[in-house]
């Protein structure tokens, strides 16, 4: 407790030096002077003079269109996709298409979670506890025929023994390869996640795992004591030193890169919620070895990995937890990214289609695709989602823009 006082102390002290009161005149000595008319008239600026901190930010933002910018809506799917009590499939893998079938891969389970404070030898910690990874075909991406599992749990005392689950989906040169989360028992607080990796010639399989993880988190964090209490730490390490979740590999520049979730030693609550970030490791092939970027982490915010080449670059939503959640964000070189738009919310877990032509406009790639939702903290479903670029608001009766969805799928307000 008065370690985060005396940082919040030390943040509240810089701040306040930093800047001027609240019954001060802003401080402008910032030259925003030579900014044109159209400019000051865009954001509505009374006067260039006397400029608010926050009228300095939006004169400070680049000047981008609204290319990037979503709507979306989610809906329910037919077949072994509709919402089942009882089992647990969530967290889909982004879609291809193999003999004119979608083909879609995720994590699946049984039974109720019971938590840390049951038995965590024989029961589930988390929904995404004791899971396998199955798959799923559609002719038409609505309706689901489930196929069975494709990578299941290793055997007693492998590093995947406990679960497998969260796993992503790449085709390159005719080989098939998927990336996922794996935990060894037992799943206790303190528990590393990895990340593993299977290959097949065919989306069909037999998939062959990786012997070893291909991804692990830091290792220089340290714990304090011997409690099960993953807040108390001695040092907290890296942004990945507690756990490496939700892999997503991308060919990227004659290369493969990793894109990942890290979660650190200690984590705490920021201005954003969840200190959660991202980053990447990146490798010469397929099965690695990945290396992680020095730059990592490459954002400030994030849970579910969502990733598409796009432009030259890459592009990424971020979504859930941090202060810049909610967010599309590009990288002209896969590392240092920048926000493109802010977006309503997001859905959680995107399976993007990787069927479309992803260079067609920044976001194409998310017109339809997968998600999961949460019935009960039991149980999890998929879903399916269509986005839509926004492109003007309108009030109820007013005629309907070119470039928007159509008025059913338009919330309107009228405030």
């Amino acid at each position: 407790m008065m370690k985060n006082l005396t940082r919040f102390l030390l943040l509240f002290i810089i701040l306040y030096t930093s800047c001027t009161s609240v019954n001060e005149k802003p401080d402008c000595s910032d030259n925003f002077q030579n900014i044109s008319d159209e400019i000051i008239d865009f954001y509505g600026i009374t006067n260039r003079d006397s400029l608010s901190a926050a009228s300095k930010r939006a004169l400070q933002w680049p000047m981008r269109d609204n290319s990037w910018f979503i709507e979306y809506e989610v809906f329910d799917l037919k077949g072994d996709f509709a919402y089942e009590e009882g089992v647990v499939r969530r967290d889909p893998s982004s879609l291809i298409k193999y003999d004119g079938k979608y083909f879609c891969w995720y994590s699946r389970s049984t039974g109720k979670v019971d938590g840390f404070a049951g038995d965590i030898e024989n029961e589930k910690v988390f929904p995404w506890d004791r899971c396998d990874i199955w798959y799923a075909t559609s002719e038409d991406g609505i309706t689901w025929d489930e196929q069975g599992p494709a990578v299941t749990r290793g055997e007693k005392g492998a590093y995947d023994d406990r679960s497998v689950f969260t796993v992503e989906i790449m085709e390159w040169e005719g080989k098939y390869y998927l990336c996922y989360q794996t935990v060894k028992s037992p799943y206790n607080v303190r528990v590393k996640n990895q990340v593993g990796l299977a290959w097949a010639d065919s989306p069909y399989g037999p998939w062959t795992k990786s012997d070893e993880p291909i991804l692990s988190p830091a290792d220089n964090g340290i714990w304090e004591g011997e409690e099960d209490n993953r807040h108390k730490v001695i040092k907290k390490g890296d942004f990945d030193s507690h756990k490496v979740h939700d892999p997503c590999i991308l060919p990227y520049n004659g290369k493969f890169y990793l894109y990942y979730k890290g979660e650190q030693m200690g984590e705490e609550i920021t201005w954003g919620g969840r200190q959660i970030r991202q980053g990447v490791a990146i490798a010469d092939n397929p099965k690695g070895p990945y290396k992680k970027s020095p730059y990592n982490p490459i954002s400030n915010s994030g849970h579910e990995i969502c990733v598409w080449n796009y432009n030259g670059g890459i592009a990424m939503l971020v979504t859930t937890d941090g202060p810049e959640k909610n967010t599309i964000q590009w990288a002209p070189d896969g590392i240092n990214f920048e926000i493109m738009s802010s977006i309503k919310g997001a859905p959680h877990a995107i399976g993007l289609d990787r069927t479309v032509d992803n260079e067609a406009e920044p976001t194409a790639i998310m017109r339809q695709g997968l998600t999961h939702e949460y019935k009960t903290y039991d149980w999890q479903y998929i879903r399916g989602f269509r986005s839509w670029v926004k492109n003007s608001h309108t009030a109820k009766g007013e005629a309907n823009d070119e470039g928007k969805k159509d008025d059913s799928a338009v919330k309107t307000d009228t405030n």
